[in-house]
Parts: structure tokens; sequence; C-alpha cells
């Protein structure tokens, strides 16, 4: 399984990926939503990608909404792990077509937990 985290923190997306070694996935990394699109745009298509909402160049709510306008792309699991704490940026995230949303500061068992509500809880112990 493939998991995608676009983050513009690169301790974020080590924790994350970190997090999603453990569980049995091969991970990309992306610095921003647009790098993200390259990436999927080169061919690859994670089971699961996890978004931060703030970041340069292209932000996280606008990653989501071109991978859902995207045919090729709106199979992927869209889950926003953010700071993002408003109900109405929730609803927004949601709205534009993520599956979940976790807030930061999370624990590893919080990211699994979700994976596991979407059926993706991979292969790790």
């Amino acid at each position: 399984m493939l998991a995608l985290v676009v983050d513009d923190s690169r301790a974020m997306r080590l924790i994350l990926r970190r997090i999603m070694q453990g569980r049995g996935y091969d991970v990309v990394e992306a610095g921003n939503g647009q790098e993200g699109l390259d990436i999927l745009a080169g061919g690859a298509r994670p089971d699961v990608a996890l978004v931060d909402w703030n970041m340069p160049v292209m932000d996280g709510l606008s990653f989501i909404s071109a991978c859902r306008a995207e045919k090729d792309y709106r199979n992927i699991t869209l889950m926003m792990v953010t700071t993002e704490s408003e109900q109405a940026q929730i609803v927004r995230a949601l709205a534009a077509g993520a599956h979940e949303y976790v807030l930061k500061p999370f624990t590893p068992e919080a990211i699994v937990e979700k994976l596991e509500l979407l059926g993706l809880s991979g292969q790790g112990v």
C-alpha cells in the first residue's frame, strides 16, 4: 500500500512517514499541494493521502478539491491532518472531499484509528 504525505513541515512528514511505514505502507512525500499533484501526475496512485491545510504554493484544501475534480484521483482516500480546529474549517474540508479530519497535535494511535475506520489499517503491528 502507498501513502502520500503532503505537509510543508519536514518534521511532520517524518512523523507521519514513520507511522505509515509502521503500518506497512510505502510513503512518498510532498512539501505542498502542488508537489502532491505533481507526484500524482507522475503516475503515483496512493491508497491514502495525509494532507496539511496550511502550506505555501498550494494549500491542502485546494489539493483536496483538485483531487476530487480529476477523475484519475477520485479513488484516493484523503485525510486532512491539520491545526485548523474551527468547526467551519472541518465542514469545508469534508465538503471538499476529505474522508477524515485529524487535529494536530495527534498521537500515532489517532492516525491508526482513522485508517482503520477507513478500512486502510495496513499490515503493521
